[in-house]
This record gives C-alpha cells, sequence and structure tokens, in this order.
C-alpha cells in the first residue's frame, strides 16, 4: 500500500510518554480494585488520545514495554484505529521502536517517533524520521481534550430549556400570556 493511503507512521513510546503527563498519572492505580495492572486506564486513555491526535494524518502504534507488565504475554491488538504492541519477555520496546522505524526506511516511508528516551531519540535519528518529544505530544493531546471539552460544554449549555428554543415572538408571546415580562426564570 502507497504511504499516501497509510498515512505517515507514528510510533509513539506508550510508558515513556504515560510517565512525561500529569493527564496519564492521574489514572496510574485509580482502578476499582480489581484491575490486575495499575496502568489499565493509562494506556487506554493513551491509545484513545493517540486516535485523537492521528485522525488522517497518521498511522498510529503505541508500543509498550511489556517487562514491567504483570502480564507480559500480552498480543498485539488494534483498538481505535491504534495499533497496541507490547514487546516479547525479554525484549525492551526500545527494540520495538527501532525495528518499527528501521522498517519504514527500508520502505521509503515518513516515520515520526514520540519518546523523551534519548538513547532511542539518538538511535532512530535521521532522515526520514522525525522525533517528537513525550511533553510535546502530552502538551498537543492536553490542547486537544480541552477543545474537544469546551464543545461538548458548549453543546450541553446550549438550548437546554424550552424558553431558549423559543423563536423571539413566540417568547413575547408566552411572557404575554403569563403576565411577565423577561425570562421565566
Amino acid at each position: 500500500m502507497p504511504e499516501s493511503a497509510r498515512g505517515e507512521l507514528l510510533v509513539v513510546d506508550g510508558y515513556n510518554v504515560i510517565f512525561k503527563s500529569a493527564r496519564y498519572m492521574a489514572l496510574v492505580d485509580e482502578g476499582d480494585g480489581d484491575a490486575s495492572d495499575p496502568f489499565d486506564w493509562a494506556r487506554e486513555l493513551l491509545v484513545s488520545d493517540v486516535a485523537a491526535y492521528a485522525q488522517g494524518k497518521y498511522e498510529p502504534v503505541v508500543v509498550f514495554d511489556a517487562a514491567g507488565n504483570l502480564s507480559p504475554e500480552r498480543p498485539d491488538l488494534s483498538t481505535a484505529g491504534v495499533r497496541v504492541v507490547f514487546s516479547q519477555t525479554g525484549e525492551s520496546a526500545d527494540s520495538v521502536i527501532e525495528r518499527l522505524v528501521t522498517e519504514s526506511r527500508h520502505q521509503m516511508r515518513s516515520v515520526t517517533v514520540v519518546t523523551s528516551d534519548n538513547t532511542i531519540r539518538a538511535t532512530v535519528g535521521g532522515i526520514p524520521v522525525t522525533r517528537l518529544s513525550s511533553d510535546v505530544l502530552a502538551a498537543d493531546i492536553d490542547v486537544l481534550a480541552d477543545d474537544v471539552e469546551t464543545a461538548r460544554s458548549e453543546r450541553t449549555h446550549q438550548h437546554l430549556t424550552v424558553e431558549d428554543r423559543l423563536s423571539p415572538e413566540d417568547r413575547e408571546k408566552l411572557w404575554a400570556l403569563m403576565g411577565k415580562r423577561g425570562p421565566l426564570r
């Protein structure tokens, strides 16, 4: 499939971003007590945020290091259009990221790598690779989340009452019937 059909590859160093962002760290250990992994909610939110961030521009992949997971035998999966990859037991997420970048280079495909890990940044640098720090992605996602919340809030507060939905003429008629002038509050 040509690059134009797939978009640029976006490779995100999952735990690196989680540890760099208060948004995700606030969810660590907040589970309902039944969760086997304290990072479940943070990972789910990150994947969701990466899906929103990547929309139409990137083919996103989030890589997690399975070495520290309670269940290191996690399968690779795709959710919300984001491929989620857990490194194999004994393999680091860094190795997976380097492999994905190398494969992209062989395909002459542009790739953006998101990490603040200086070793990975040095290893994967060069054309056609763009390096983006985890802090920058987290800040961009925070802005995106704020925009979504503002839009949601504006929609929620618009036209909540019957009076708000009436035309000015109908409102005047209603006020006249009720012997009031002005809002019905």
